[in-house]
């Protein structure tokens, strides 16, 4: 009895600080404050900040993102999100290059100036080799950033920059 006492504790504490630590976001979708937001859950024109991974270019799930409200100085503005429809996972570079390649060609009709004069470069986050079998993860998500790696603020949309 103790241990499960303990256990639920530990449960209600993990549960309580996931929510707290999660964005709020207004009746329109918009995050209004600084929190993770599910990687699941991250919605067209989202803003969030750098995780180590994203920042060191490393390979793996990501979980959760920085989000962070556009108006405030932030990393990465999500532009597009779109599933594959490859009937079995294609291998991890190729999975790579497929995403950026559908993501660059939904570029100009976000940020409203091509790819190569834009001051803006691609991330593109993508299902691993587990997410798609374990999860039937599917998801690419398309984030735009400054290819100095400065902050932006406000909106790329129809930016042209």
């Amino acid at each position: 009895m103790k241990n499960f006492l303990i256990y639920a504790l530990i449960g209600l504490g993990v549960i309580t600080y996931n929510v707290s630590t999660q964005a709020d976001r207004d009746g329109e979708g918009a995050i209004v404050s600084e929190g993770n937001v599910d990687a699941f859950t991250i919605q067209l024109g989202d803003c969030f900040d750098n995780t180590g991974s994203l920042v060191n270019e490393e390979t793996g799930e990501v979980s959760d993102l920085p989000g962070v409200p556009c108006s405030q100085p932030h990393d990465n503005e999500v532009f597009a999100i779109f599933d594959l429809d490859q009937p079995t996972f294609p291998g991890s570079e190729a999975i790579s290059e497929m995403s950026f390649d559908a993501c660059l060609d939904r570029f100009e009709s976000f940020v409203g100036l091509d790819y190569e004069t834009s001051s803006l470069d691609i991330a593109a986050l993508y299902p691993t080799k587990e997410s798609w079998s374990q999860q039937g993860d599917r998801e690419v998500v398309c984030a735009v950033y400054d290819v100095n790696l400065g902050k932006l603020t406000g909106s790329t949309r129809n930016s042209g920059i």
